[in-house]
C-alpha cells in the first residue's frame, strides 16, 4: 500500500491484560509486556512499529480500530472473547482499508465448542492461533509480507 505508514495497530480484547497470571496451562507465563515488546523487536527488523493497546471494553477496541484508519498500515488482533460474539468489532474491522490478522496464543479450534466460530475471520486477511508468543512473530511477518505486495 504505496504511502501508507509503518504503524501496525496491535489490540489485545478481554482478560489479555492478566497475561503471566491466567490459565499458566494454556497462556503460559509471559506477561502482556513480554508479548508486546516481542512483536516489537519482530516488527523493527520488518520496518515496522507496533502501537499496542488492550482493553476489556469493547467499544474501546472499536474506537481503537476507527482511529487507525488512515493512520495505521494494518491491523493484529487477539479479541480473546470478543472473538465469538463482537459484530460490532467485525464492523469496525470491515471499514479498515489494510491486512488485518487475527490472532490467538491458543487454538481456540483445540479448545470449548464456542471456541470454535470467529466473527473476525471473515474480515481477517488470516488467521494465526495456536503457536504462544511465537504467533506475534508470524502475525508480524505476515502483515509485512502483505504490506510488501
Amino acid at each position: 500500500m504505496p504511502g501508507v505508514s509503518s504503524l501496525v495497530l496491535l489490540l489485545h480484547g478481554p482478560n489479555l491484560n492478566l497475561l503471566g497470571d491466567r490459565e499458566p496451562e494454556i497462556y503460559g507465563t509471559a506477561t502482556l509486556d513480554d508479548y508486546v515488546a516481542f512483536a516489537e523487536r519482530h516488527a523493527g527488523e520488518q520496518g515496522l512499529q507496533i502501537e499496542a493497546h488492550q482493553s476489556n471494553h469493547e467499544g474501546e477496541l472499536i474506537e481503537h480500530i476507527h482511529h487507525a484508519r488512515g493512520r495505521c498500515a494494518a491491523i493484529i488482533i487477539n479479541p480473546g472473547a470478543f472473538t465469538h460474539y463482537a459484530w460490532a468489532i467485525h464492523d469496525a474491522l470491515a471499514a479498515f482499508e489494510g491486512p488485518i490478522v487475527e490472532l490467538h496464543i491458543s487454538n481456540p479450534n483445540r479448545r470449548e465448542p464456542w471456541r470454535h466460530v470467529s466473527v473476525v475471520a471473515p474480515v481477517a486477511s488470516g488467521s494465526v492461533m495456536g503457536f504462544g508468543m511465537r504467533g506475534y512473530e508470524l502475525a508480524v511477518r505476515a502483515v509485512a509480507d502483505q504490506l510488501a505486495t
